[in-house]
């Protein structure tokens, strides 16, 4: 016997989208959380050996990776800025301005598709900038290894 299952409906699968892009929003904040943890930590690693007596080409090297993991940060701070200018119309910056005879405007149709656009929006702009925050992190610890090998010289 085949038991036919039926097909989600489209309000079934806009929801679905609105809660999947709502995750992926929730998943780079933390991911960025832990990498400004780790940036800092190692920034402030480098920082204890600023007036040590390192050979210039550990430094130079240093200093790069400096560079390399302070872009990280910038990055990283950029993905968890909250994004409030409410120019879109289905996102609570922009209800925020209205009275409630505009929100109940607003209601008079399906948002969800909207919904679904924006935060999709949000969300592969903060992926973007993880992804490079995590490039500049990647080559911090590149340039680092390459001080670590200065020392030797």
């Amino acid at each position: 016997m085949t038991v036919a299952i039926p097909a989600p409906s489209p309000s079934q699968n806009l929801d679905a989208a609105c809660a999947s892009v709502a995750g992926q929003i929730a998943r780079t904040d933390g991911k960025a959380s832990l990498l400004l943890a780790f940036d800092g930590a190692v920034l402030a690693g480098l920082a204890s050996l600023a007036d040590t007596g390192l050979p210039t080409a550990a430094k130079v090297f240093g200093a790069l990776a400096v560079v390399a993991l302070g872009a990280a940060a910038v990055l990283l701070l950029l993905v968890v800025r909250p994004r409030l200018d409410g120019t879109d119309r289905a996102s609570f910056p922009h209800w925020a301005q209205l009275d409630e005879d505009g929100i109940r405007a607003c209601m008079d149709g399906d948002t969800r598709p909207a919904q679904v656009q924006v935060l999709s929006t949000i969300a592969m702009a903060k992926f973007i900038r993880l992804r490079r925050a995590v490039d500049c992190s990647l080559a911090a610890l590149a340039l680092l290894a390459l001080a670590a090998a200065g020392t030797a010289w």
